[in-house]
């Protein structure tokens, strides 16, 4: 499996709220899969994989609303399959799973693709980043006297 393609489809990003600190829930649904067709491909099959992948402030929710503070992708992903993989994940997706040897390296380029979108999102709306910059701290000097 190869991914060969990856879209960003669609982008919301909204901050009704003003949380100072929120729990922070994200998270990657996938909503599709399905054969794609390339004439560049010849003995090789092509999936599109249709997800989702959603930062949602858990503590910015009201309790008689459905709004929070949210940033959400959805696109698209392109993967060239062996015929046996096709065959698989057409299999597999019937029951909305994707071959767990599969899903890690699918999630990681989705996470890696996202999560930078996400991130300016987050800085012009200014909520709280989902995931830790690095930080410096001082190291603790001592001086022999």
């Amino acid at each position: 499996m190869k991914i060969i393609g990856f879209s960003i489809e669609e982008i919301l990003a909204k901050r009704p709220f003003d949380i100072p600190k929120a729990g922070i829930n994200t998270d990657i649904l996938f909503t599709n899969i399905e054969k794609a067709k390339l004439d560049v491909l010849k003995d090789e099959e092509c999936l599109k994989g249709s997800f989702k992948f959603s930062v949602i402030y858990k503590d910015a929710i009201k309790k008689d609303s459905k709004d929070s503070n949210e940033i959400s992708l959805s696109g698209s992903i392109l993967l060239m399959v062996t015929k046996d993989e096709f065959k698989e994940f057409i299999k597999l997706w019937k029951t909305k799973q994707i071959p767990k040897e599969k899903i890690i390296p699918i999630y990681n380029y989705i996470l890696k693709k996202c999560s930078v979108k996400a991130l300016q999102l987050e800085e012009e709306l200014n909520l709280q980043p989902h995931i830790p910059f690095p930080k410096l701290t001082p190291q603790n000097t001592q001086t022999n006297q």
